[in-house]
């Protein structure tokens, strides 16, 4: 059964069902913005983007399950940023699938990316091949195929799916940061040549890394 539009569903919600929510209707003003390592033009779709954005930093409450422990301070700050940092180097975000975990939810309220959102649970305890499945069903998700997509989720998934995903894996500048170290709030950006549903292991470019603080 495909999941239900929604017109919000709060950051904190725990519910472990897949859902969607699209935005209203906007003037466009995401789609303004800078792009630092993509020209934007009319043959966009000729290439795809894949961002991986681990989940800022979160707090660890006492008596909170790990599924539902929310952002701390810090990551509510940098979560902000790498929002910024997204819309100032890469196309316009056309969809995004996140975790359904607390940390990653409010990770996604606080980019600030306006894009219809499909929350899935196997993202939370996911393997880097469930991962990749998910992003291969895109267009199924969406009912669409998006140009640019960012996957909301938690190491070490993200880390290896990059690695695994790069045709040069860690022997490239880029990957060997992502192999280093991989913090919260940080992003992989990589560029799709094939389809979602042909995008196998090996078969993409690993363009850029960035960690915001």
């Amino acid at each position: 059964m495909s999941a239900p539009v929604l017109s919000h569903i709060p950051a904190s919600s725990s519910s472990g069902m897949a859902s969607v929510w699209r935005p209203a209707d906007k003037s466009g003003d995401a789609h303004r913005h800078g792009l630092a390592l993509f020209a934007m033009t009319d043959a966009r779709r000729a290439h795809r983007t894949l961002l991986l954005l681990r989940h800022a930093k979160s707090g660890y409450p006492d008596g909170v399950a790990d599924h539902d422990r929310p952002l701390a301070a810090r990551g509510v700050r940098e979560g902000a940023l790498a929002g910024d940092w997204i819309r100032a180097h890469v196309p316009p975000v056309d969809a995004v699938l996140c975790s359904t975990a607390v940390r990653t939810r409010q990770t996604l309220e606080r980019t600030g990316i306006d894009a219809p959102v499909r929350y899935l649970e196997r993202l939370y305890d996911a393997t880097p091949g469930l991962a990749l499945a998910e992003i291969n069903a895109s267009p199924t998700h969406f009912g669409d195929d998006p140009a640019t997509l960012l996957v909301v989720g938690h190491e070490p998934v993200m880390s290896s799916l990059a690695l695994a995903l790069a045709v040069d894996g860690i022997e490239s500048e880029v990957g060997a940061q992502v192999a280093d170290r991989f913090p919260t709030s940080s992003v992989a950006v990589l560029r799709i040549e094939t389809s979602w549903a042909g995008l196998e292991l090996g078969s993409a470019q690993l363009v850029a890394f960035h960690t915001a603080r």
